[in-house]
């Protein structure tokens, strides 16, 4: 079992920055995302990071949110940059182990709003 805690949405104004950071309750995690749900909506893939550190992002955060890990730590990040109303969701850590189950984190409210 992985147990997985995010941190560091807020209320931010657009064009502004924030960072989420999940930390997993084990080191023994493979793959690790970050996905996000607007209200109303269905839960969209955001961004990935492999164990080694190859990155994927979707075409509507590319350039603008960057997403790292710090295995030491088991802490994965998202730094989001120019924020739009649009990023405005909860945004959801995921962490795939070695065997290939899949665990969620609660989730953190990021609202982009002047």
């Amino acid at each position: 079992q992985v147990q997985l805690v995010e941190s560091g949405g807020g209320l931010v104004q657009p064009g502004g920055s924030l960072r989420l950071s999940c930390a997993a309750s084990t080191g023994s995690v493979n793959s690790m995302a970050w996905y996000r749900q607007a209200p109303g909506k269905q839960r969209d893939w955001v961004a990935r990071i492999t164990s080694g550190g190859t990155t994927n992002y979707a075409d509507s955060v590319k350039g603008r949110f960057t997403i790292s890990r710090d295995n030491a730590k088991n802490t994965m990040y998202l730094q989001m940059n120019s924020l739009k109303p649009e990023d405005t969701a909860v945004y959801y850590c995921y962490a795939l182990d070695y065997r290939l189950a899949g665990y969620w984190g609660q989730g953190t409210q990021v609202t982009v709003s002047s």
